[in-house]
């Protein structure tokens, strides 16, 4: 098969169309024909050397896919030769073939076609895992979404909205704002211009920045608010205020998706196809992608996403 592989760390150059041998379904496993990846931004923390996959898993950027059941390994039950699905992966997804965990699997939903449904699983199950599983965000309840123009960002407005709470988002620029307000965004924030500290008082707090945004975050969470930290965007330390936390009996939590276990991101991805996946066949949550292209134009695609403006899901096609 054919993989965007990685010469060796550093830009977008650094990608290439290789031929690299085909990966085998090993016990409980299933081999998929990738119609489609999407690229998220771990994507170019590991093109650059800072984001390496987890032990025994592909090298082979990618973290989620679409495609069609090729083969099964042993003791694989509920899925059939010929299935059309999407994948939440630990990597390899830039490639013509994937090996996944069968748990890992999800059927697409209906009314999504194949090549737009690659850019669902890290979205739908990032959001889920962190604004629902361990945020607890409830009806009547404000949640605050930084990098609302995001492909994370997006689907955690409509999701948000759909489960009846009032969404704020920050973004940088008035057209982002605006796109956001279109999918549902009630309070919409111009980080460059406004602090949004000021702003917003949240529940929750979904955050792609880490160190830059702690303190801040604290300041505009409510009584008994809960801050998920996503992302490091913005460095890795920064100082925390407990005695604010404390007197707000808040918390703060940072979690990763890609490393956790498979039977964690199995119960995960079961969550997501029967509660998600319903809104999004209703048209509640839709899928939202900025741009198609091709799986060997995966550099053209980093550079986008790294020169800014990208809104929603930036996702590459194994064949036009």
């Amino acid at each position: 098969m054919y993989a965007i592989t990685v010469r060796e760390a550093g830009g977008p150059e650094a990608l290439r169309w290789t031929e690299v041998a085909d990966p085998e379904p090993g016990p409980g496993e299933v081999l998929l024909d990738v119609a489609a990846t999407a690229v998220n931004r771990a994507d170019l923390l590991q093109r650059k050397g800072f984001y390496p996959p987890p032990a025994g898993t592909s090298d082979v950027i990618g973290l989620e896919c679409s495609g069609t059941v090729a083969a099964l390994g042993e003791g694989v039950t509920g899925w059939q030769v010929g299935d059309e699905v999407c994948a939440l992966l630990a990597g390899g997804g830039y490639a013509e073939k994937v090996v996944v965990p069968a748990g890992q699997l999800m059927p697409v939903p209906s009314g999504v076609d194949l090549v737009t449904a690659a850019g669902l699983p890290e979205v739908a199950c990032t959001v889920w895992s962190n604004v629902v599983r361990t945020a607890r965000l409830g009806a009547g309840e404000t949640l605050l979404v930084h990098g609302g123009a995001g492909g994370v960002g997006t689907h955690a407005i409509q999701l948000a909205k759909a489960l009846g709470t009032t969404v704020a988002v920050t973004a940088g620029s008035a057209e982002r704002l605006r796109q956001c307000a279109d999918l549902g965004a009630d309070i919409t924030v111009n980080y460059r211009e406004q602090r949004f500290e000021d702003e917003v008082k949240a529940d929750v707090i979904l955050d792609n920045m880490g160190a830059k945004y702690l303190p801040r975050n604290v300041a505009a969470l409510n009584r008994g608010g809960r801050l998920v930290v996503i992302g490091l965007q913005g460095g890795v330390t920064g100082e925390l205020n407990l005695g604010q936390l404390l007197s707000k009996n808040a918390s703060v939590t940072a979690t990763s998706l890609r490393y956790r276990p498979p039977a964690e991101k199995a119960l995960i991805t079961a969550e997501v196809a029967e509660h998600v996946w319903p809104l999004v066949t209703a048209g509640a949550v839709r899928p939202i992608t900025h741009q198609v292209l091709p799986l060997r134009d995966a550099a053209e695609a980093h550079r986008l996403l790294e020169a800014g403006g990208v809104f929603g899901k930036l996702v590459l096609a194994v064949r036009s």
